[in-house]
């Protein structure tokens, strides 16, 4: 199973690509500079400037692609559509990170966690930003996507517990109530998926058991 992690410098992209070197799989970093992963291959090349010719040889390819400021935000679904418009066609796997923000709250699927009361005002322009990829990838039925969103609390620095649970569109809370899960899990949630393919075309998501 070959994987490319796109922006594998990240702090997601980083973590993906280790769990995928200690899984003893062949995993390549495309980085737009040095790059800073355990991945012994690379791909120094901006995301926006890759072809279908660079992303051939791969059976799957890790959109981590993350955006922080007013200016680079816009650029999250930009970046997913361009990899939807390099692998369309073809058999290679795209898999997103994603956001929580997007996931329904209720069982018909009218109201998502963005939509409430208590969601951070300042949160709310990355979280349209992730909800629009996904919107960009729903009709790409020449693309076998998946779309991974990780719980509310994404921890960049959280514990790897090994264990998660696997939840679908709506937002799953653990036994204690929470969403929450840490980096180093969503790695391992995204590496599982990799390996199975079990969610061709599907938005799923990963809390902390």
């Amino acid at each position: 199973m070959k994987t490319a992690v796109i922006c594998a410098n990240g702090k997601a992209g980083r973590l993906i690509v280790k769990e995928a070197m200690d899984r003893n799989l062949d995993v390549t970093a495309v980085v737009r500079g040095e790059n800073r992963s355990a991945a012994g291959k690379a791909i120094v090349k901006d995301l926006f400037d890759l072809t279908a010719e660079d992303l051939a040889s791969f059976d799957a390819v890790v959109d981590a692609f993350g955006a922080w400021t007013p200016e680079t935000i816009p650029q999250i679904p930009r970046a997913t559509a361009h990899l939807c418009d390099v692998l369309a066609g073809t058999d290679i796997r795209l898999l997103v990170v994603g956001g929580a923000g997007s996931l329904y709250v209720n069982a018909e699927h009218t109201l998502c966690v963005e939509d409430g009361p208590d969601f951070p005002d300042a949160f709310k322009p990355l979280s349209a930003a992730h909800g629009e990829a996904l919107k960009l990838l729903r009709p790409r039925n020449d693309v076998k996507w998946t779309y991974l969103c990780p719980a509310g609390d994404f921890q960049a620095e959280g514990e790897r517990t090994g264990e998660y649970i696997l939840g679908g569109e709506e937002l799953t809370l653990n036994s204690k109530g929470e969403s929450v899960i840490s980096y180093a899990d969503y790695a391992i949630a995204m590496m599982d998926e990799i390996t199975s393919g079990s969610h061709i075309r599907e938005r799923i998501s990963v809390v902390r058991k």
